[in-house]
């Protein structure tokens, strides 16, 4: 091949990589436009009295509902603890799905099952002063192409306003180029509870290192019982895990960890 020729090919290879990063880089943040505070304090299955929170700097993820997918079914498991919050406290309504990891079955990922589940989600818009919305779903290699339909659906029938967010393990974030191009507005990388990943992903975030995939360099998801050696970006928002009913002691702990 002439020196021009491979000229011309190694520029249009440059031109389609570029292109690529800027379009992932361009995807819009609802929850930066919406003002989202930039703390979030997930509130699993428990009881929660959260009314005295500063609304200007916290907001609360609450799980509202888990759906779990087994054969062609999809299962309804409501929130059941109370959570009681002030009336301007900004609410994410998270859903976790759950399938073939917990029931031992494989489900069947059809259409009907993928449309149940952007009805059963859709609906969690009602519940009140909730203004964004989170999905917790650690999809199995064969299960990814139904889930990216599945965000693809739920996007399409949101308000375009409506932020749509998604936890990612930190392992997807790193090497896994499957979140490229997902239409949400951000992947929650889960920097706890990490398994056989945990030493490698610590050290790389201590050594200065950050999350190759674009949609997890907007946030951080850390848990209060596992502090972490690594410097912060401050533009990006925080989820904080707690294994148990938030109160004041573990707010005031967190102020002097990670919010320092």
């Amino acid at each position: 091949m002439k020196f021009s020729s491979r000229l011309v090919v190694v520029t249009a290879l440059l031109s389609v990589m570029l292109a690529g990063c800027k379009s992932n880089l361009s995807v819009r943040n609802r929850l930066d436009e919406s003002h989202f505070p930039p703390i979030v304090l997930w509130a699993w299955e428990r009881s929660e009295d959260l009314r005295g929170l500063d609304s200007n700097r916290f907001a609360v993820a609450f799980l509202a509902q888990t759906l779990l997918l087994k054969g062609d079914d999809v299962i309804l498991n409501p929130r059941q603890q109370p959570l009681q919050v002030s009336v301007d406290t900004k609410l994410m309504a998270v859903t976790r799905i759950e399938s073939s990891k917990t029931t031992g079955e494989r489900a069947a990922l059809s259409e009907a099952q993928k449309q149940k589940l952007v009805s059963l989600v859709i609906r969690t818009r009602q519940l009140a002063n909730v203004s964004a919305i989170q999905i917790d779903f650690d999809a199995a290699s064969s299960e990814r192409e139904f889930y990216r339909g599945f965000l693809q659906d739920l996007r399409a029938q949101l308000p375009d306003a409506v932020p749509l967010s998604i936890t990612a393990l930190a392992s997807f974030c790193i090497g896994d180029r499957w979140l490229r191009d997902l239409p949400v507005d951000e992947a929650v990388p889960m920097i706890f509870r990490m398994g056989a990943d945990d030493r490698n992903i610590k050290n790389m975030l201590s050594g200065g290192d950050d999350f190759r995939e674009p949609l997890c360099q907007r946030s951080y998801g850390v848990a209060i019982d596992e502090p972490l050696d690594m410097k912060r970006d401050a533009k990006r928002r925080v989820y904080v895990f707690s294994n148990h009913s938030w109160n004041e002691s573990s707010i005031g702990a967190l102020k002097d960890g990670w919010l320092k």
